[in-house]
């Protein structure tokens, strides 16, 4: 399956498909792809050495439990050494007494997912990649620029190497230069809100709790890391933000015991401190002729339920699936109906949870007094209705909808 690798005078030969964009879900997908006999190559701005044996930077993604499934089966989840497993999620309002709690025992023994630092996951990608012949990855690296014929894209780098391939992955972030190179635009707002991201210590154990709380400015969330450490999302307003993440140790300290409360004792942050603007976009298609779009590149939500690279890795899920299925019947993988079918699994889902974090957001995100009572009443009475709390938990997992076989832990 596949073409052989071929090297001359400024040449790369023939790939199956170029993926531009070596993050966490560009290099998940060309795992994903090269374990199943794909030849693929990368290329990426960043140096991949920088992630091997690199210090904490503060930065962790809750990764769902379907897609631990997906990592488990492509081989990579064995290579990643730390990780902390939520166990139960609540879910409150301010400082309302009215909750809503999900306890994984309630469907079974595994997890709802798992905390990872991002290096963690970086690292263990980088450690797949080496036993996966048919990938190659180059990096530092730029794209002077992409060609899309008819039969094949030739892509040019910065050094003056030619890559050739079916087909062309953006995996390139929220502003994909491939995707406004092919002239796809996008469904865009701004939310008004930043989010700040760090990691605080605390004096009792968390046991593995995550806690989504609704504050006026907007959710702030308490994901649960190994040891007695925990990570934060805070929505802030947009305009606040920069004096928060001015603060000395002392009052940012004092900032975030206001919201996070007492029951894990006293909480003092550790490691740098990041923010991000936060916004909502959506390709308005996701494949052009021999191009298609995946994790940021195609869209980006609003944190509030932490689905953000679970949303790329099922894109990665379906992605793969697709072009190995085709692969094995000897299809091309640029031509167009191979690229719909990729297009029609993950559109509705995307827009979906797009809609559902952005009404969730506007809903909570406000101090109405009479909003706020159908908002706790809501919670509570969900709490009490265990058919609709356990389908809510499945989603929380990621085992809702059509499933690709990776999400389901089952191999391509």
């Amino acid at each position: 399956m596949g073409c052989r690798a071929m090297e001359r005078a400024g040449m790369i030969g023939e790939n199956d498909v170029i993926i531009v964009g070596g993050g966490m879900v560009g290099l998940s997908l060309a795992v994903a792809l090269g374990q199943a006999g794909l030849t693929v190559a990368v290329i990426d701005r960043e140096d991949p050495a920088r992630v091997v044996g690199a210090a904490f930077d503060g930065r962790t993604s809750a990764i769902a439990d379907a897609s631990v499934r997906m990592l488990e089966a492509i081989g990579l989840w064995r290579h990643v050494d730390e990780a902390q497993p939520i166990h139960d999620i609540r879910v409150s309002d301010g400082a309302s007494p009215l909750f809503l709690h999900y306890d994984h025992r309630d469907l079974g023994p595994r997890p709802f997912g798992q905390m990872v630092e991002n290096r963690v996951l970086r690292q263990a990608l980088q450690a797949r990649l080496t036993e996966l012949p048919g990938i190659r990855l180059l990096a530092p690296m730029a794209v002077a620029g992409v060609e899309r014929g008819p039969g094949r894209v030739t892509a040019r780098l910065g050094d003056g190497t030619m890559l050739i391939a079916s087909l062309c992955i953006a995996a390139d972030g929220r502003f994909s230069a491939l995707r406004e190179a092919a002239g796809i635009g996008t469904t865009a707002w701004d939310y008004d809100q930043a989010g700040i991201v760090c990691t605080v210590t605390h004096e009792r154990p968390h046991e593995g709790v995550a806690q989504e709380r609704f504050l006026p400015a907007g959710p702030f969330a308490i994901l649960p890391m190994t040891g007695n450490r925990s990570s934060l999302v805070w929505t802030e307003r947009k305009d606040l933000a920069p004096a928060m993440l001015a603060l000395d140790d002392a009052g940012f300290d004092a900032e975030i015991a206001r919201r996070f409360g007492d029951h894990l004792g006293a909480v003092h942050a550790v490691g740098p401190r990041w923010s991000y603007p936060l916004a909502l976009h959506l390709a308005e298609r996701y494949v052009d002729h021999r191009l298609v779009l995946v994790g940021d590149a195609a869209h980006g939500i609003h944190p509030i339920a932490g689905q953000g690279l679970n949303l790329g890795l099922r894109d990665v899920a379906a992605l793969a699936e697709v072009l190995v299925e085709s692969a094995r019947v000897g299809l091309d993988l640029g031509q167009a109906d191979v690229l719909a079918r990729y297009e029609r699994w993950r559109r509705f889902d995307t827009v979906l949870l797009a809609g559902v974090t952005d009404a969730l957001n506007r809903l909570f995100s406000n101090d109405i007094a009479p909003v706020q009572l159908a908002r706790d009443l809501g919670l509570a009475t969900v709490n009490k209705l265990p058919p609709l709390k356990r389908f809510l938990m499945r989603h929380a997992m990621g085992g809702v909808g059509d499933l690709p076989r990776l999400l389901r832990g089952e191999a391509l």
